[in-house]
This record gives C-alpha cells, structure tokens and sequence, in this order.
C-alpha cells in the first residue's frame, strides 16, 4: 500500500470517529466520504473487505466509549473503581438491568428484520429519508422542551441515575428507529430520552452506555464472520482506521457530552437536514 492509501483509511477513521455516536448518521457522512469519493473498495480489493474495515473502525469507536465510561460500566455490575457511584446506593439508580431492558426490543426487532435491513434499506434513497425522519425527531424533542420548560416542567430524569425502567425500556423502543439507516442511533435514543422526561445530558450518557454492548455484540459477529478476509497486506489500512476512529471517537465524545445540554439538539437537527440536500445532490450527480 502507497502512502495515499494509509492516508484514506486515517479520514476514514476520522469521519467514523466524528459521526459515530453524534447524532449526525455515521451512514449517511460514510456514504459520501467513502462509497461516493474515496472509495475503499478500489484500494482493499473488494466491497467485503470494505466492508469489514468499516466493522474494525466501529470497534475503535466502541472502545472509546468504554474508556470515557469505564468507572460508570463497572458500576453496573456493583463494581466501585474509583468516584463510581455503587449500583446499590440509594443515590444511584442505574443498575446493569436498565440497560438489558433497553436493549431488549432493538435486539428483537434487529434480529426479527436483519435480512430484510440488509437487503432493501442500505441505500442512497432510504439513508436520505432517514436524515431528514432524524431531524424531524429531534427538532420536536427540542420544540417540547422549550415548551416544557415555560411551563416550570419538572424533569423525571435530571441525572443518569433517575432513569427509570419505563424510560429504559420506551428509549429502547426509539432505538428501534434507528434500524433505519441514517437515521443515527444516538440521535434517536437521545430524542427520545428527552421526550421520555429525561435531560438531554442523562439521555446522552444513557445512549453512549447502552451502546456498548448492541454495538460491540454486532460487531464483533460480524467480523467473526469476516475473518477470513484479514490478511497481511490490508493489516496497516485496518490498524490506522481502527486508532483514528479510536481517538476522534474519544475526543468527540467528550466535546459532545460537553456541550449538548447548552445547545440542545436543534444545531444538529439542521446540519442532518443540509447533509441530506449535499447527499441528494451528489447522489445524482453521480448517477
């Protein structure tokens, strides 16, 4: 591999890293980064072994999940690693058992519909539809509340601690959505969570934590499934995508977190929206 080819799998990592858990559709932005421009397939030898770096970036991703949560994942299973809070406090609530009940009907539905997502809804068309159906989720969330919040509304979820059975299990049904194709799992959770009477920082925190073990668990199926497609000569695209994808994952994540209770989800709502005009265009531009 020639220097230009490590180079895209560093973008590429890059843009897995910066989408991944925004709730900006990591779909539709690979769409456009790599299916329409870079094009990974030319440089790796085959649409499988494409497809299978884009599975080893979104490992890189996970992992960064799992560094910025590592106290608070073990926490769940009653383990106390540093300021953790203990899953039996009565100051904390959050119990590993939220997030399977979160999990349960994206699980059901996934398994239920894999096929079917696989072979009819991974498209231009479909990744366009669900930018836009994604938007239109989160400029409600925040259109409510604004509303709630003239009304003195008293959130049932003011920390990811307060989050509720009810709630885990309703935002598991929003992750649902998410099925779709460029409709962004953390945009659709965190909607959802704040629809659901959470705070848009303890919907983000519960998103990222239950991300862990959907996305890990898919993941790594499907590389298993994929092993046989690693070899040699493609290890140092892979390893550069899987690091960059791991430290942009990180910093954004942090940023994310940061700031999301200050500007809500309306910004993000609107660059969806541009995305899918930009895709749109470039779809056709190119057909």
């Amino acid at each position: 591999m020639n220097i230009w080819d490590l180079i895209v799998a560093l973008i590429l990592g890059v843009v897995e890293g910066l989408t991944e858990f925004a709730p900006v559709s990591s779909t539709g932005h690979m769409i456009i980064v790599d299916d329409m421009l870079l094009k990974s397939k030319d440089i790796l030898g085959s649409q499988e072994v494409a497809n299978t770096f884009k599975v080893v970036i979104q490992l890189g991703s996970i992992m960064a999940v799992v560094i910025v949560f590592w106290s608070r994942l073990w926490s769940l299973v009653g383990v106390n690693i540093g300021n953790s809070p203990k899953t039996e406090s009565p100051d904390s609530r959050l119990k590993l058992t939220h997030v399977i009940i979160g999990l349960i009907p994206a699980a059901i539905f996934g398994f239920a519909f894999e096929d079917f997502i696989d072979k009819y809804l991974f498209r231009v068309e479909t990744v366009l539809v669900g930018l836009v159906a994604g938007a239109l989720l989160m400029i409600l969330a925040d259109w409510k509340t604004k509303r709630a919040e003239k009304e003195n509304y008293h959130y049932e979820g003011n920390s990811l601690d307060e989050v509720s059975y009810k709630q885990a299990f309703l935002i598991g049904l929003f992750q649902c959505i998410a099925l779709w194709p460029g409709f962004s799992r953390s945009g659709a959770t965190i909607s959802g969570g704040v629809l659901m009477g959470l705070k848009y920082r303890a919907a983000a925190d519960f998103t990222f934590i239950m991300a862990v073990p959907i996305m890990f668990g898919a993941s790594a199926v499907s590389l298993l499934k994929k092993m046989d497609v690693l070899t040699v000569d493609v290890i140092p695209f892979f390893a550069i995508g899987f690091i960059s994808a791991f430290l942009f994952s990180w910093l954004s994540i942090r940023f994310f977190l940061a700031l999301i209770s200050r500007i809500k989800l309306l910004p993000f709502a609107i660059y969806r929206i541009v995305l899918a005009i930009i895709l749109g265009i470039v779809y056709i531009s190119v057909m």
